[in-house]
C-alpha cells in the first residue's frame, strides 16, 4: 500500500506539473512573513492585474498599518483596495470591506478569525473562510474595478461594513439604486491639496438595513450620508438563506465619481466566474512570456512567483474617459490631463533590472511609462526617483536618467523623447524645492568639485557620488544616439568619470572625501549609512555600473579585483550601526544570511556577482549566482532575503535565472551568469522567440563549460540585447567542475566605458 500511495502522488505531482499554466505556480503570500524589524519581502498578496490602478490585498493590520497583511496574524479585518507599493512608503486611496452578520463597524470587533488552511491567494481571485461570520469573502478585480461575492450563513442580519477611513472621507448610501458612493482622502504624502479616491459599490441585493458612521464608533442616526475625519457606513440586506451569496461591483477612481462609475464598465455584464477566467487568461499571457521546462516543482514555483511579483509595479494612474482615451487626475497640481500616467515606484531599486526586464519582455507597457515620465516632467517640472503617487522623499541618486536612457537606447519609440532629453538634464542640474531626493541634492559640489562633499552636511555622498556618475554615463549615451552636439554632451561624458574621486586607493575602497579634498577620518569599511546608502563600503564600492574596467585599473589590477570580490564574501557579517543608532532590518538581514558581508536583501550589491566576468573569472560569477538562487529565493511565506521592493528583488531572480543579467542598463549588454533551469522560452516582441537550453543541468552541475548562440560556439562573458531581440537559440552545456579556459580572453569581457575612453 505504502508503494502504491507513492505512485499516485507522483502520478498527481507529474499531471500538475503537465496541466499547470504559469499562473498556477504563483503564491502571491511570498514575502508575507516579515515585520519592522526582519524583512522576508514586506509584500502583501496583490490581488490585482497586471500593472493596474487598484490592487486588492485582505487586511490584517489596523487603518494605517504599512504592514497591512502579515502571514502570522490570525484576524482578517476587511478586503481593502490599496495602492502601496511598500510599508515604508506606505499607502493611499485607500478603504476596506467587510462582511458580518451583525453591526458592528470598529475594525477590531469586525475583525474575525481565519486560517491559511481556508484561504485561496492567486493573482486573479482571492478567497477566504470569515470563521467568526460564517462567511466565505471572495474577489476578482480588474485593472479599476472587482467584484466581491459574499457567501452567507441563514441570517436576517447579512450586513457589510464600508469604511472610507480616517484622514478625511465621505459615504451615501442610495438605497434605491442598490448603490454606495463615497471617497477617501486617507495618503500618505505625494499628493497636492484636495486630493481624493471616488468609489461606487453596487449591490446585488435590496439595501434593507442602513447606518452610517462617525468618526470609527459613532452611529449616525436617520441620515443616508456622512463626511467627516473617518467616515463608513453599514448596508444589510433581506434575510438570507444559508449559502446565499451577495455580490458587490466596485470601481473607483482619481478623478471624479462619475469616473468611478464610468470605471465599473470593465466589468461590462460579466458575472464574477467570468471576471476570475478572464483575469486568469491575463495573468497566463503576462507571465506566459517566459516559458519555463523543469521537473523541479519548487523551482517553477519561486520563478513565476517572481515574475508576478516584477508585472506589478509601476502601477497604471490614468482612466479612460467617455471618448476611450487616457486620462489621469496629475498627483503634482491636482488637475486632470491627458494621457498616460504610472507610480508607485522607487528608480533607486528598480533601475537595476526591473525596467531592463521590461525593456526586453514587456517593451510596448514600458513604451505607455516612458509616456507617463514625459507627463510627470510637464506637470512638476522634474522626473520622479521615488515615485507615490507623486514625488517623495526617499533614496539617492538621479536614476530616472537611466530609466529614461536604456528604453530609447533599446529601441522604444513612441513618445516625446526631446521632453525626456530636456527632463534629464534638467534633473542633473536641478533639485526638487520640496523633495530633495528628487533631482540632485548637492549638484553644484558635485559639478564644481567631482564628488558630494562628505562634511557639508548632505549625509549619504558617496553613495550620491557614485550614481550621479553612472547617471551621468547615462545622459552621455542617450544624447548621442539623439545627435546631440560634442559641446552639450562633454560634462556629462567627463562627470561619468567622477566615481574615480571618492576611490581610496590605501583602502581599495570607496571613502567619504571631505570638501578640502581629504578623506573622511575615521574611516570604517563596515559601518552603514553615513556616507552610503542602506549599506557600507563594502557594498557601494561596486557601484561603477557603467566602468568596471575603470574600477579594476584603480584597485590595481584583475588578481586585487577578484581578491576584494572574494573577500565580500569571505569577510564575516561584521556590521557598524552606529549611523542609524540601532541595527536596521537590512543589516540583520545580510548578518543572518551566513554570506559574510553580502547583502542580497538590498539593492546597492545585487550585481556584484556579475562583476567576475569583467575579471575574466565568469566561473565565480556562476557559482555565486546559483548560491543566491538556491539559498535565498523560495515560494515560500519567507521567500526572499530583504524588501522586494517593487519588482527589482524580483527580477533579479527572473534575470539570473535566464543565465544573464543587465549590470549596465543603457549598454545594450547582459552579464552572464548560469542558467537555472534546463529549458527557457521567451516570446518577445514582433512575434520573436528565444530559447534558452541547459543540457546536462543539475545543482552540481552550475558551471558553464561551453555555449553556443545560434548554432556557434560563443566565448564572451556577455549577451547583446539586439542578439536577444533577433530570437534564436542559446545553448549551454553544464558542467560540474569549473571551465577556466572558457571567457578570458581580452575581448570576452563586458562593455566598459574606459575601453573608449582612456582617462
Amino acid at each position: 500500500m505504502k508503494r502504491a500511495s507513492f505512485l499516485l502522488l507522483a502520478f498527481a505531482l507529474a499531471s500538475f506539473t503537465m496541466a499547470a499554466e504559469p499562473v498556477d505556480y504563483v503564491s502571491t503570500l511570498v514575502g508575507t512573513l516579515s515585520k519592522h524589524s526582519l524583512s522576508t519581502g514586506n509584500t502583501y498578496p496583490a490581488i490585482a492585474m497586471p500593472w493596474g490602478m487598484n490592487f486588492w490585498t485582505p487586511q490584517t493590520g489596523r487603518m494605517g498599518d504599512g504592514w497591512q497583511y502579515v502571514y502570522t496574524e490570525d484576524k482578517i479585518r476587511g478586503l481593502k483596495q490599496t495602492h502601496q507599493p511598500s510599508p515604508w512608503i506606505n499607502d493611499y486611496g485607500q478603504f476596506a470591506i467587510m462582511p458580518t452578520t451583525k453591526t458592528v463597524f470598529d475594525e477590531d470587533k469586525r475583525a474575525s478569525w481565519f486560517s491559511h488552511k481556508a484561504e485561496e491567494a492567486s493573482p486573479y481571485c482571492y478567497k477566504v473562510y470569515l470563521a467568526d461570520w460564517d462567511v466565505t469573502a471572495e474577489l476578482v478585480p480588474t485593472e479599476r474595478a472587482a467584484i466581491v461575492r459574499f457567501t452567507y450563513p441563514e441570517t436576517s442580519e447579512a450586513r457589510v461594513v464600508i469604511d472610507a477611513f480616517d484622514g478625511g472621507s465621505h459615504v451615501a448610501i442610495d438605497a434605491s439604486r442598490q448603490r454606495v458612493t463615497g471617497f477617501t482622502t486617507k495618503n500618505s504624502g505625494g499628493v497636492p491639496e484636495g486630493f481624493k479616491n471616488y468609489f461606487v459599490i453596487d449591490f446585488s441585493h435590496p439595501i434593507t438595513f442602513e447606518a452610517c458612521f462617525s468618526d470609527a464608533n459613532g452611529l449616525v442616526e436617520d441620515r443616508p450620508s456622512v463626511r467627516s475625519q473617518h467616515a463608513g457606513a453599514v448596508v444589510g440586506f433581506p434575510s438570507l438563506k444559508r449559502g446565499e451569496q451577495v455580490t458587490l461591483r466596485i470601481a473607483s477612481s482619481f478623478i471624479s465619481e462619475e469616473q468611478a462609475i464610468r470605471n465599473l464598465q470593465e466589468l461590462g455584464s460579466r458575472s464574477f466566474d467570468e471576471v476570475k477566467a478572464d483575469g486568469r487568461k491575463r495573468w497566463n499571457e503576462v507571465l506566459g512570456r517566459v516559458e519555463v521546462d523543469d521537473d523541479n516543482v519548487d523551482h517553477l514555483r519561486t520563478f513565476y512567483s517572481s515574475l508576478y511579483r516584477s508585472v506589478l509595479f509601476p502601477r497604471m494612474f490614468y482612466e479612460i474617459d467617455a471618448n476611450g482615451n487616457p486620462v489621469h487626475y496629475s498627483p503634482h497640481n491636482g488637475t486632470i490631463c491627458q494621457g498616460y500616467y504610472f507610480t508607485d515606484t522607487g528608480f533607486w531599486d528598480t533601475f537595476r533590472s526591473l525596467f531592463p526586464l521590461l525593456n526586453l519582455l514587456y517593451p510596448e507597457m514600458n513604451e505607455k511609462m516612458q509616456e507617463g515620465l514625459v507627463n510627470c516632467y510637464k506637470e512638476s517640472g522634474f522626473l520622479p526617483e521615488w515615485a507615490s503617487p507623486g514625488h517623495r522623499g526617499c533614496m539617492v541618486g538621479n536614476n530616472s536618467a537611466s530609466v529614461v536612457a536604456d528604453a530609447w537606447l533599446k529601441g522604444l519609440r513612441g513618445y516625446d523623447v526631446e521632453t525626456l532629453w530636456q527632463a534629464v538634464v534638467h534633473g542633473a542640474n536641478a533639485v526638487h524645492p520640496q523633495v530633495s531626493s528628487t533631482g540632485r541634492l548637492g549638484f553644484e559640489q558635485y559639478n564644481k568639485l567631482g564628488y558630494v562633499p562628505y562634511d557639508i552636511g548632505i549625509n549619504e555622498s558617496v553613495a550620491r557620488t557614485l550614481e550621479y556618475a553612472y547617471d551621468d554615463w547615462c545622459i552621455y549615451q542617450l544624447g548621442k544616439k539623439l545627435g546631440k552636439k560634442e559641446k552639450e554632451l562633454k560634462p556629462f561624458r567627463e562627470r561619468a568619470m567622477n566615481y574615480k574621486n571618492v576611490f581610496d586607493k590605501s583602502t581599495c575602497l570607496m571613502r567619504g572625501r571631505n570638501a578640502d579634498g581629504s578623506f573622511q577620518t575615521p574611516f570604517s569599511p563596515l559601518k552603514w549609512g553615513d556616507a552610503f546608502t542602506e549599506g557600507n563600503a563594502w557594498h557601494y564600492t561596486w557601484s561603477v555600473f557603467h566602468d568596471p574596467e575603470g574600477l579594476i585599473r584603480l584597485m590595481g589590477g584583475e588578481q586585487v579585483f577578484t581578491q576584494m570580490l572574494d573577500s565580500v564574501f569571505n569577510v564575516p557579517p561584521l556590521f557598524d550601526e552606529s549611523y542609524y543608532g540601532a541595527v536596521i532590518h537590512e543589516i540583520r538581514e545580510m548578518q543572518i544570511m551566513n554570506m559574510g558581508n553580502y547583502a542580497h536583501g538590498n539593492q546597492p550589491i545585487q550585481h556584484m556577482i556579475y562583476l567576475y566576468d569583467y575579471a575574466r573569472q565568469p566561473w565565480k560569477a556562476q557559482h555565486w549566482v546559483r548560491e543566491v538562487m538556491d539559498r535565498l529565493y523560495s515560494a515560500l511565506p519567507d521567500g526572499y532575503c530583504g524588501d522586494e521592493d517593487n519588482g527589482q528583488t524580483s527580477a533579479w531572480y527572473v534575470f539570473s535565472a535566464m543565465g544573464f543579467y543587465p549590470v549596465c542598463p543603457g549598454s545594450g549588454q547582459y552579464a552572464l551568469g548560469t542558467p537555472y533551469f534546463d529549458k527557457m522560452t521567451l516570446h518577445l516582441s514582433q512575434g520573436k522567440t528565444l530559447t534558452i537550453n541547459a543540457s546536462n543541468n543539475s545543482t552540481d552541475n552550475r558551471y558553464i563549460g561551453a555555449m553556443t548562440v545560434n548554432g556557434q560556439p560563443y566565448d564572451k562573458n556577455y549577451l547583446e540585447h539586439e542578439t536577444l531581440l533577433r530570437g534564436g537559440d542559446i545553448s549551454f552545456q553544464m558542467k560540474k567542475e569549473p571551465n577556466r579556459g572558457r571567457g578570458i580572453s581580452d575581448e570576452a569581457a563586458p562593455y566598459s566605458f574606459s575601453k573608449q575612453f582612456k582617462q
